[in-house]
């Protein structure tokens, strides 16, 4: 059976209608409760797509209906896109998961960790442990932050206005000369540590970083709607952004988590943040990484890169439950590799997922898992910023998915 993303019925492939169509239920309860504006779905199996199904609104004003082809901001599942080109250049041997970052980005070269502020408001430096590595940056242990917060590592970051950068090379360069938020390998903290792999990215190939993705990645892959902009004639097919309102349900975002339109070259294109997808692309993508870096005859990535990125890479004391962001808790059973989740043991992180399932979500909610023991891609996307309690749709669907498994 090719493995090539054709269409084929669930049972073909070992998979139940009624617990595809459960699936739908669930999540057609939420759209009817208004916690969804709409949601895209796509079930593959043995490399066929057994399921796709789009249900609710691109836009809740006009009313107009979602399509299985609707282009979504994917917002963090932009990183293991990028992951997967940091892997393409670990094949050509240009870096290796213990090179200091430095090596790569000369601008992280001495740097030092922050300790807290001094009496006249001045932060207070000490010496790291060890400089800070690429292991530890493709897995949120480096010591870098995001910048977001009111903390006085992230008021240096907003200080330092380096989402205003003209370029990643100037955006590298900024973060490269702010103090570690803390000592590299001591703590999980999710950070831009995929938006600096995008400047090792454009220094190693001598390509900027949207064109190394689409060269490398999205043109050999055919993802056709995939990219860190969209063309005046695609614009039509964005979803409608909302966040979680409590007086209004769901309200339309007006201010971007990111500088960028969509709609034309951002300055500084985000690896950790910035791609727009479709289920459909995201789904080629996920299913080449199922298929031990190849798909309909393209490989992408050797089998032993897809094994080093979807293999955990943190140490058990920061899989203590302490860490994490959103839904995706470092705890027992569920750790990180590169740029990515990864269940260790399901059972214990409390999800019923094959073993080696490695996955990631994005802040519109976006979400999507790659299950090797079952071999399932699910992808699932939606345009809902959750700033209020919601259904978790990855853990609500990977706990309906085991049923619809025959």
């Amino acid at each position: 059976m090719a493995r090539d993303m054709s269409e084929t019925a669930p049972e073909s492939v070992g998979l139940s209608a009624a617990g595809l169509a459960a699936i739908d239920a669930a999540l057609q309860a939420e759209v009817d409760k208004g916690h969804l504006a709409g949601v895209v779905t796509l079930v593959a199996r043995h490399g066929r797509v057994a399921h796709l199904k789009a249900m609710g609104a691109k836009d809740l004003a006009s009313g107009e209906p979602l399509a299985t082809d609707a282009i979504f901001r994917i917002y963090s599942m932009t990183k293991p896109v990028t992951g997967a080109a940091m892997m393409i250049l670990h094949d050509e041997g240009r870096w290796a998961p213990d090179d200091p970052i430095a090596k790569h980005l000369p601008a992280f070269e001495g740097a030092r960790v922050f300790a807290g502020l001094a009496d006249d408001g001045s932060p207070i430096l000490a010496a790291p442990d060890h400089a800070p590595t690429m292991r530890e940056l493709m897995t949120h242990s480096a010591g870098l932050s995001y910048g977001f917060s009111e903390l006085p590592i992230d008021k240096m970051y907003q200080a330092a206005q380096v989402w205003q950068s003209a370029s990643l090379t100037e955006f590298a360069a900024k973060v490269g000369k702010l103090p570690l938020a803390y000592q590299p390998g001591s703590m999980w903290l999710y950070s831009m540590s995929m938006d600096i792999q995008g400047a090792v990215i454009e220094a190693l190939s001598g390509q900027s970083l949207a064109d190394f993705m689409q060269s490398r990645i999205f043109g050999p892959l055919g993802m056709e709607d995939t990219g860190f902009w969209l063309p005046a004639e695609k614009k039509p097919r964005l979803a409608t952004l909302y966040r979680t309102s409590e007086s209004r349900g769901l309200a339309v975002v007006e201010r971007a988590l990111l500088p960028t339109n969509y709609f034309s070259p951002p300055a500084v294109p985000s690896g950790g943040g910035g791609l727009v997808s479709t289920a459909r692309d995201y789904a080629r993508f996920a299913q080449m990484l199922l298929n031990k870096g190849e798909l309909g005859g393209v490989r992408i990535l050797s089998p032993e890169a897809v094994a080093l990125m979807s293999t955990n890479h943190l140490a058990p004391e920061l899989m203590s439950g302490a860490f994490g962001v959103g839904a995706q808790q470092m705890r027992p059973g569920f750790g990180h590799g590169f740029d990515c989740a990864v269940f260790t043991d399901p059972e214990l992180a409390g999800l019923p997922v094959g073993k080696g399932t490695f996955q990631w979500d994005g802040a519109a909610g976006t979400w999507f898992w790659i299950d090797p023991v079952n071999d399932v891609v699910f992808v699932g996307m939606i345009q809902r910023m959750a700033q209020h309690e919601r259904t978790n749709c990855q853990q609500l669907t990977q706990k309906l998915m085991a049923d619809a498994i025959l």
